[in-house]
């Protein structure tokens, strides 16, 4: 169990809640929870390790894909799916050559199951192909001050060019809490939809805070062997907002469920 984890279990189990005072600056509280972490309360950062480290973010890169589609895309549009789309490797629901299915529906895919098929067709629906759509990427990230992020990959297999730093995604993070979209389909535990050539297709979300800790809302999980275990989470409780950012987090499910608990318990001191 890692330190946040044996924390977080004292505080089930005495109700005693550790936290810095208000005001001072982000420390590295739990230093062995990931690679890079951060997490904040109500806009204001709390914790922080390695903020500015330049790493593989895995599918968190899907958040960028779909605050550009969200910013700049008709939902309601129906997308074909090609070959390219259905090559795609690592998470997917199975596309196929040809078949037609509203981006909407590709949308919520994308960040509920994380996949990359899905992903992949809204990159090139949207880009005309999937070096436009990243061009796109990287443009967005410079016009949000994301100083530690550039993208090669639209859906974010492992590649050289192809990293983040835990401060950006959680600047990505508040952009794409602005798009109802985004929260909506990440909110989703289960999602069920059917192309418009009528193949069914069910999926479960990749998120296992959703329905487990109390007021989690999304946001985004990934993983590849370079990036291991990554998560941008969510979790709104009495109109307090805690946001999380973990990458190459070994145990990522305990120790942010623990990072949270620690949160809300600091949120709810009073002030001095």
């Amino acid at each position: 169990m890692t330190r946040a984890g044996a924390i977080l279990l004292a505080l089930l189990l005495a109700g005693v809640a550790p936290g810095m005072a208000r005001g001072a600056a982000p420390s590295d509280a739990y230093p062995d929870i990931a690679r890079a972490y951060w997490v904040e309360i109500d806009n204001q950062p709390i914790w922080a390790g390695r903020p500015d480290e330049r790493l593989p973010m895995a599918s968190l890169t899907k958040l960028m894909t779909a605050l550009l589609v969200a910013e700049t895309a008709d939902l309601d549009a129906v997308v074909t799916v090609d070959a390219a789309v259905a090559s795609e490797t690592g998470t997917r629901i199975g596309l196929r050559p040809g078949e037609r299915v509203q981006a909407r529906d590709l949308f919520t895919a994308m960040l509920v199951r994380s996949a990359n098929d899905a992903c992949r067709a809204l990159a090139d629906w949207q880009g005309g192909n999937q070096a436009r759509f990243v061009a796109r990427m990287n443009a967005r990230a410079v016009a949000l001050g994301l100083r530690d992020t550039h993208y090669n990959d639209a859906c974010g297999h492992d590649g050289p060019g192809q990293y983040s730093s835990v401060r950006d995604l959680a600047t990505l993070a508040h952009a794409a809490l602005g798009q109802p979209a985004i929260l909506a389909a990440a909110a989703q535990r289960d999602f069920r939809f059917r192309s418009v050539d009528g193949r069914v297709h069910a999926m479960h979300s990749t998120n296992a805070l959703l329905g487990i800790v109390p007021g989690t809302k999304g946001l985004k999980t990934g993983y590849t062997p370079g990036a291991g275990r990554c998560l941008v989470a969510l979790a709104e409780r009495d109109g307090v907002r805690v946001l999380a950012v973990l990458l190459h987090a070994p145990d990522r499910w305990w120790d942010s469920a623990g990072l949270l608990e620690l949160a809300f318990a600091r949120a709810r001191q009073p002030r001095p």
